[in-house]
């Protein structure tokens, strides 16, 4: 279990396409095999620390002929933001996904500054 130690507790969530590959016949739509996508999300403000990163899907729209096979996840957190990766592999044609995220985690007071 991650304690925060916090008197000032951050929360930011966003939404955000991944992509929309049947509009130009991208590899999601139109690939076969191991295909990946790989995007970065920035904060509004940076976290003391790595925030706790959740992300989910809210969207997905799948070709109803080929098995649906999705591998939604992150990676490289830092308090400045991190990046959302979807996978997917076979014959598995995606038209388009939608990330849903929350992070959470201590925001430095108002005393903490650093001079140097």
């Amino acid at each position: 279990m991650r304690r925060l130690e916090t008197r000032t507790l951050g929360v930011e969530q966003g939404s955000l396409v991944l992509f929309s590959d049947y509009v130009d016949n991208g590899a999601m739509w139109t690939g076969t095999g191991a295909r990946e996508i790989q995007r970065e999300i920035r904060f509004s403000e940076s976290f003391r620390d790595d925030p706790v990163v959740q992300v989910s899907m809210s969207m997905w729209d799948m070709d109803q002929s080929t098995n649906p096979r999705a591998d939604l996840s992150f990676d490289r957190v830092s308090p400045d933001g991190f990046w959302i990766i979807f996978r997917t592999w076979g014959d598995t044609r995606i038209a388009r996904v939608r990330a849903d995220w929350t992070a959470m985690g201590p925001l430095k007071g108002p005393d903490e500054w650093e001079l140097y």
